[in-house]
């Protein structure tokens, strides 16, 4: 079957057009476009008029792709900008009013079974208990179980790259003291959400969306970026306290320009960046592989069924 899926994410607006078979998700088409729905959502609690209509204009291209491919059934999910904000209601009557879609506004715990899905699945079942990272823009979920079996344990947080940019980060380039806030906030929120034995009882971790795509870019010098080698990439905790030093001392201008970052990424990447530094050394991970497929991929699957 011929399934499209569309992500309505706090930062990006993405689109996925994909044939799946049994288990299997082979990509046809998938875009991304940094729309930063999220804008000023944590601080006044609504999305902006601006930001809806960026979406909008870009759910409206994708509206297109996917009748032009041919998809036979459709999914839009809706994250954490839409869920925290006041007026998300109206937002979603306008995409369908004006773009056929009806998006389903999906929990924190909804989002993290599906991103866990689509994770791990080109891993074997069983094994070691494995984390899925899912760092967004205003959330970030931590999924911890064993491919092929539902997760032991899951819980979606109040970090994002977005929403912590914007309570923290109001110099350009962030100010040491602004760095250290928050460091111990997103340390905070990962080792109260997250039980210390379940942080002790992981083997390994899959991290996926854009900062940690960015950051396997960013290491390996990718341009144009290459998805082929960023996905199974492994970084090391190592490389990412490196790219995280770069990037935090670098004015937006200057980040615009580093190899390996999509230009669009720079005023939250540094967020990003601290989100997962301060993840993986709260799990004890001296380096985490980077995954491509995420929520995109596990919702296909359900579509398809």
């Amino acid at each position: 079957m011929r399934v499209a899926v569309v992500d309505l994410g706090t930062n990006t607006t993405r689109l996925l057009v994909a044939d799946v078979r049994d288990r299997t998700v082979t990509e046809v088409e998938r875009r991304n476009e940094i729309t930063r729905l999220g804008e000023r959502v944590d601080s006044g609690g609504r999305l902006l008029d601006g930001a809806m209509e960026r979406v909008l204009g870009v759910v409206g291209e994708y509206r297109r792709a996917m009748d032009e491919l041919g998809a036979e059934r459709s999914i839009a999910v809706a994250t954490s900008a839409v869920r925290d904000a006041a007026n998300g209601e109206e937002f979603v009557r306008e995409l369908r009013d004006r773009c056929g879609i009806s998006p389903r506004v999906i929990t924190g715990d909804e989002e993290a079974q599906l991103t866990f899905t689509g994770a791990t699945l080109e891993r074997p079942p069983g094994g070691d208990p494995l984390m899925v990272l899912d760092i967004g823009g205003g959330s970030t979920e931590f999924v911890i179980g064993r491919p092929g079996e539902a997760p032991s344990f899951h819980v979606s947080t109040q970090a994002g790259s977005v929403r912590q940019t914007e309570r923290h980060l109001h110099h350009d380039p962030p100010t040491a003291e602004e760095l250290g806030e928050l460091r111990a906030e997103i340390r905070e929120i990962v080792e109260t959400s997250v039980p210390a034995d379940v942080r002790g009882g992981v083997a390994d971790g899959v991290a996926v969306a854009g900062t940690p795509t960015s950051m396997a870019a960013i290491d390996q010098k990718l341009d144009p970026y290459d998805p082929k080698r960023v996905h199974g990439y492994r970084v090391s905790l190592e490389a990412c306290e490196r790219i995280e030093s770069l990037l935090a001392g670098l004015p937006e201008g200057d980040r615009r320009g580093v190899t390996g970052l999509h230009p669009d990424r720079a005023p939250t990447i540094v967020a990003g960046a601290v989100i997962l530094v301060e993840s993986m050394r709260s799990f004890g991970l001296d380096s985490i592989q980077v995954g491509e497929h995420d929520i995109l991929y596990g919702a296909a699957l359900e579509a398809a069924r």
